[in-house]
């Protein structure tokens, strides 16, 4: 089987790659990653865990790390973000690699790299990082953005490696919204560091880069973190198998390499995403079997959300319902009020399980087989570098996780730190938008530069659009409102660390021993010590450990974040010379 849109459409040309996988020959296009000529052509485990489980795909994004495989005899390379740029030799990567670096000559210690010192640091390259970067350097600031992807324009405005490719889909708006700011940011000058990863964040403000060659300190006079989001976890029985995977990886693989994450796909989860990607793959010619969705169906009840999204962001609401037009035209079920109860392989395929939700006893389900299962049950906020510095965060039950302290221009609690988008909360790419520019003249104010002809304009319109999309935010999630959960949909033997394989019995027999915190809980049990760093597993087991203490869930029921940031090798940190 193979998952690629260019099976029926376009050949790979004469400059396609060659990967040996596991002796297997697989032909991959410049550019794109890894694990998307591997999905292209139905290959979903990457790498065999220390319990003999295999892997895959999951958070397409860089986060959760199971996606490693051993590149040309180099460990510890993720697939999602390995881009091919010659013919590659890959074997599935088993828990025992060692990280060897084939790689020779003379590497920059961490001694010898410039020290970086600019005006202003911007972190991510999404709506608000690039509108931030944009506006602070047409103030005059000297602006560099670091972004771990090599193709700027994050989550909502992810580009594609090659629109001449994309026959199947059409050049839509976030594409276009996408190339427009990215050239607006070059086009003001900005300091592109692509593929570079952030991982270490020491107060006051020394930040350590490694910029694919060597660490490098980075001391700039104000830092504005735009870092995003990534995909929460809910752990139900066969969440870690290939080819069950977020929604946003699914998305990420067809918008960016037009690649499907499998002919016949069943979407899970909560929220309007999840939508929007079931009728994009629907449109590429994947058969989705549903969108299995946990809030209850529009009704009456609705209608004071409606209104506000209609008023707030008349085009945005219109989509929506169109969203719900399109399900209906093409036959795809909507099931509200359902949840994934289990995956289970059968055969070279997956069958999931779906049941009503909250479950009673003559509960009836449903069987889908499929090649792939995207799930997609909100957000948490990238916010391991606020945390870092010092900055302070509130803990919000409503969205349950922690939002970041801001001022009206994005100023957090630490004086030279600001803070826009989804890393601070969640307001989706609109709002986003709008505090880049308001954050990126802000401190560039503070640094006693003046704004530039039309700025004070746009600043006004963006504070309007602010106010707007968050009033908009506000009846979105009312419409799609529905219960948190944690551990509901897990059976005893559910993996809920997915790095340290930890399954809920193990957990929950971790906090009746006697650990009281999540601290405690890891140093007895190693939960959330592995690659993912606690990302999945954390907010989940912190709700968890307050709920048994009765104690408020704040930001010291969290792990505290600590360097590195994610994984780094220490060759990578120190540099070394050959």
């Amino acid at each position: 089987m193979t998952n690629s849109l260019r099976a029926g459409g376009a050949a790979l040309g004469e400059d396609s790659l060659a990967i040996d996988f596991e002796g297997r020959e697989i032909r991959g296009r410049a550019g794109e990653t890894l694990a998307a000529a591997l999905t292209a052509a139905g290959e979903q485990a990457f790498r065999e865990t220390r319990g003999g489980e295999r892997r895959g795909l999951f958070c397409g994004m860089g986060v959760c790390q199971e996606c490693l495989v051993t590149v040309d005899g180099q460990a510890n390379q993720r697939a999602c973000m390995t881009k091919l740029d010659r013919p590659l030799f890959v074997r599935r990567q088993s828990h025992v690699a060692t990280a060897s670096d084939p790689r020779s000559g003379t590497r920059p210690s961490l001694a010898s790299a410039d020290v970086l010192t600019p005006d202003i640091l911007v972190l991510g390259g999404g709506a608000g990082g690039l509108n931030a970067a944009a506006t602070a350097a047409r103030a005059g600031a000297q602006v560099v953005l670091v972004d771990e992807r090599p193709q700027p324009g994050g989550q909502y405005y992810k580009q594609p490696i090659d629109l001449s490719e994309r026959r199947a889909l059409a050049d839509d708006a976030q594409f276009a919204g996408g190339r427009a700011l990215i050239a607006a940011a070059e086009a003001a000058g900005v300091t592109f560091l692509k593929g570079a990863q952030l991982w270490g964040a020491f107060e006051p403000l020394d930040l350590m880069v490694f910029d694919g060659q060597a660490s490098r300190l980075c001391r700039p006079r104000r830092l504005i973190v735009a870092a995003g989001a990534y995909e929460r976890g809910l752990p139900f029985p066969g969440w870690t198998l290939p080819g069950v995977m977020t929604t946003g990886a699914a998305q990420t693989l067809l918008r960016s390499y037009a690649v499907l994450a499998g002919r016949r796909v069943l979407v899970a989860g909560n929220g309007p995403l999840n939508l929007q990607v079931a009728l994009e793959l629907a449109r590429a010619g994947a058969q989705v079997a549903a969108v299995v969705e946990l809030a209850r169906p529009p009704g009456p009840w609705a209608a004071a959300a409606l209104a506000k999204m209609l008023t707030s962001a008349p085009a945005l609401a219109l989509r929506g319902r169109g969203y719900l037009a399109e399900l209906r035209r093409r036959g795809i079920p909507l099931l509200n009020r359902h949840v994934i109860a289990r995956v289970d392989r059968a055969g070279d395929r997956l069958r999931a399980q779906v049941t009503p939700w909250p479950a009673t006893g003559d509960s009836s389900g449903r069987s889908y087989d499929v090649d792939a299962v995207c799930v997609g049950y909100g957000f948490m906020p990238a916010n391991e570098v606020l945390r870092a510095l010092g900055c302070r965060h509130a803990f919000d039950p409503t969205r349950g996780h922690l939002v970041t302290e801001c001022d009206a221009d994005g100023l957090t609690s630490v004086a030279q730190v600001y803070a826009v988008g989804d890393c601070t909360g969640l307001g989706g790419a609109p709002a986003a938008e709008a505090e880049g520019v308001i954050a990126g003249l802000a401190a560039a104010r503070s640094l006693g530069l003046r704004a530039a002809a039309g700025q004070e304009r746009t600043i006004a319109r963006a504070r309007a659009q602010l106010r707007r999309h968050r009033r908009f935010q506000a009846g979105l999630w009312e419409l799609f409102r529905a219960p948190r959960l944690l551990t509901e949909l897990a059976d005893p033997e559910t993996v809920v660390c997915r790095c340290e394989e930890l399954t809920l019995a193990e957990i929950e027999a971790g906090f009746d021993d006697g650990a009281g915190s999540i601290g405690a809980l890891k140093r007895t049990t190693r939960a959330g010590m592995g690659r993912c760093q606690g990302r999945y597993c954390g907010p989940i087991l912190a709700a968890v450990a307050a709920a048994r203490r009765t104690l408020p869930l704040d930001e010291a029921a969290h792990w505290a974040p600590r360097p590195p940031v994610k994984p780094i090798r220490i060759a990578d940190i120190v540099g070394r010379s050959e």
